[in-house]
């Protein structure tokens, strides 16, 4: 009898664990067909997810002090689709302005040719022979024109049916990015409940740390990136009006979006000085150049990792390299994800070869959490 009760209960445990697998199993097997369904509308939920995070301190403040309400996250939705619908729009017109100056421009360099710079007999060096190869083949209105007609007119038209496209897919993912950040502001209490119940049952409490990890990364991110990138862009753009540069306005939003990666603001503040040059402005391209190298220097090297990597106590070379690989694997919104993914890393890296018995995770002002090891 106590045999056959012994048979029973080992029959009951295989049974509990084959069960068990085979649920895990067909978790993960749900898990990844939907993520193979979903597959091109991830980067419109992950946008989503990192703009309601990055949010979400605002909004709760916000709902606090007003209320609950469809109305605000529908408020916060269309204020973030305006920050970034409003200097696209004002962007669109300023190249449709530019494009009718550049095709009338070449027009006339078709008839008249391309006259030489003043500033070209001035260079300290190899002046003549600058200003002879100029006078050989941009003066003359017949070389001018052999030039653009040799220039392939068809991989032009497909050039430009490829960034219409490209334009129609990023309007789709933005899109879905916003209806994704109206839901989980709606919904975010919810969310985070559900979120933080798995993350229990799954990973025990170093699941919710490196979830912490995760959204401080973002929260950081978003300052080092962003801010520090608006901020670069306004400050030459002052200076870009300053000097006189063409439209000082597109280039100032030009600047701040390539500011937003480290050492890609560089070029644009290069092609700035090169303009400035081009129009016999040689002091007021001196000035730029060096407030933009003083500029860019600081932001990247002092302002930027201490917002990134301080409230995630991550080292700069671990938030430069989660930026560029980040960006390198994913694009743009690997400027977010990389950092986070590397903060993740880090902590993992501390809990496993700390010898403190205490690690702080988190910055102080958002509430800080102390993991026992």
């Amino acid at each position: 009898m106590t045999e056959t009760s012994s048979i029973t209960t080992d029959g009951d445990i295989s049974k509990s664990v084959l069960q068990r697998r085979a649920r895990g199993f067909l978790a993960l097997f749900f898990v990844a067909i939907a993520l193979y369904t979903l597959h091109n509308f991830l980067p419109a939920l992950l946008w989503g997810t990192v703009f309601a995070i990055a949010l979400w301190p605002l909004y709760k403040r916000l709902e606090r002090k007003f209320g609950q309400g469809e109305w605000l996250p529908l408020i916060f939705t269309v204020i973030v689709a305006l920050i970034f619908l409003a200097p696209l729009s004002l962007l669109g017109v300023k190249i449709a302005d530019e494009a009718r100056s550049v095709l009338g421009w070449i027009d006339d360099v078709r008839h008249n040719g391309i006259p030489a710079p003043e500033w070209l007999g001035r260079l300290p060096f190899l002046s003549s022979q600058a200003s002879n190869w100029w006078q050989a083949h941009l003066t003359s209105p017949d070389r001018v024109s052999h030039f653009l007609h040799s220039v392939d007119v068809g991989h032009g038209m497909q050039v430009t049916r490829q960034i219409g496209s490209q334009l129609a897919q990023r309007g789709m993912v933005f899109s879905f990015s916003m209806l994704t950040l109206f839901f989980l502001l709606k919904d975010g209490d919810h969310v985070i409940e559900k979120a933080l119940l798995g993350s229990q049952r799954l990973f025990g409490k170093q699941g919710e740390t490196i979830a912490r990890q995760i959204i401080s990364s973002v929260h950081g991110t978003v300052s080092g990136l962003i801010l520090v990138g608006l901020g670069e862009g306004v400050i030459m753009g002052i200076a870009y009006a300053f000097a006189g540069a063409p439209q000082p306005l597109i280039f100032a939003m030009v600047t701040a979006v390539a500011a937003m990666v480290p050492l890609l603001a560089w070029p644009t503040v290069g092609i700035v000085v090169l303009l400035l040059l081009v129009k016999s402005g040689m002091v007021s391209a001196i000035i730029v150049a060096a407030l933009g190298a003083i500029v860019i220097f600081v932001a990247d090297h002092f302002i930027r990792p201490a917002l990134i990597g301080g409230s995630t106590q991550l080292p700069f070379l671990w938030v430069l390299l989660g930026i560029l690989g980040g960006a390198e694997t994913w694009g743009l919104l690997g400027l977010f994800l990389g950092p986070a993914i590397m903060a993740s890393l880090h902590l993992l890296w501390t809990l496993w070869t700390s010898d403190k018995t205490e690690i702080i995770i988190g910055d102080a002002d958002d509430g800080a959490e102390t993991v026992k090891e």
